[in-house]
């Protein structure tokens, strides 16, 4: 099991170094530290003194990839490349145009992120698995048709359609819970209670028919026709068997969630007015801060990769051949 995790670690390191590329490429080739000047000083009447000035206090004054007018190492030191993009390995993010500490942020807007994204990942895995169970288990039936039903009635609906009715009917009508803000500490259940409800709802229809799905296969294969010959008990059957087998492809969709739960959810940050990684990106983008928006594409690709580790070695939990291997 050791021998095949470290094959997936070196894996994820050359895609890791090629994101970096391609952010690197897109942020300073196809967009220039001349571009990024216009944008924020405005598109008329800049002077060429002044984007200079722009580009000097912010570290993009050096040249992209070697500085021929530096001594020995600096000449690959002192550049953009270096600064802004190999930084980044080692979780140095610098500042940002606006002159911001971009860590600082980070580690300060994470827990509201997380206060939000890890009570919907728990819960909401929680709820889909069962309702996903309970329709396999009465599969065929009428409750299982009026799931399926339920399932594409819910998907077929938008996202921000939950989220302005959720907040119209228990914040407006029924005064339940905040419309939108975020108080740090205990009193932090009270805003996010409400972003989490309605997260675990608005998946429930597609993330129920898949696993539905899921379970269905497990249960027209060989050895769980065999075992319920041996007389094994349906709900013992589904629980001991099916379940376990069908978490392999449950966790392979699990891993896309995963990245969330740090970087947190744009939308229903945006709209609830919570102050975590989703609503800090939104801004960036708004006020065209280039280095955050770096930042965070680089720590979003850390957080997937590291998604992809924990689901293979979720892997040989449940799948001794896996283990073998």
């Amino acid at each position: 099991m050791f021998a095949y995790l470290v094959r997936r670690v070196l894996y994820a390191i050359p895609i890791l170094i090629g994101v970096n590329l391609i952010t690197f490429f897109l942020f300073f080739v196809v967009n220039t530290p001349d571009d990024m000047a216009r944008m924020h000083l405005g598109m008329k009447r800049v002077t060429p003194e002044a984007i200079e000035k722009w580009k000097s206090e912010r570290g993009y004054d050096r040249p992209l990839l070697y500085n021929s007018a530096a001594q020995g190492g600096d000449k690959l030191v002192d550049t953009i490349f270096f600064e802004k993009s190999v930084r980044l390995f080692v979780f140095d993010f610098g500042s940002s145009d606006s002159g911001r500490d971009i860590s600082a942020d980070i580690g300060n807007r994470m827990w509201a992120s997380l206060a939000i994204a890890l009570p919907q990942f728990l819960i909401g895995l929680l709820v889909y698995v069962s309702f996903a169970m309970l329709l396999a288990f009465f599969r065929g039936s009428y409750l299982d048709v009026s799931g399926v039903v339920l399932c594409v009635i819910l998907m077929s609906i938008s996202g921000l359609f939950y989220i302005i009715a959720g907040q119209y009917v228990f914040s407006k009508l029924l005064h339940l819970f905040p419309i939108s803000g975020y108080e740090p500490g205990w009193l932090a259940w009270r805003f996010v209670m409400l972003p989490v409800v309605i997260g675990v709802f608005a998946g429930l229809g597609s993330s129920g028919r898949l696993y539905r799905t899921f379970f269905l296969e497990e249960i027209n294969r060989d050895y769980v026709r065999t075992a319920r010959a041996k007389g094994l008990p349906e709900l013992r059957l589904m629980f001991r068997h099916v379940l376990k087998n069908a978490m392999v492809p449950i966790l392979t969709g699990v891993v896309v969630v995963i990245p969330s739960l740090f970087m947190g959810s744009l939308i229903m940050e945006s709209f609830f007015g919570i102050p975590g990684l989703g609503s800090y990106t939104i801004e960036a983008i708004q006020n065209q801060d280039f280095a955050i928006v770096r930042a965070m594409v680089f720590l979003g690709s850390v957080l997937y990769i590291a998604g992809l580790l924990l689901t293979d070695l979720s892997y040989t939990l449940v799948d001794p051949r896996i283990r073998l291997s």
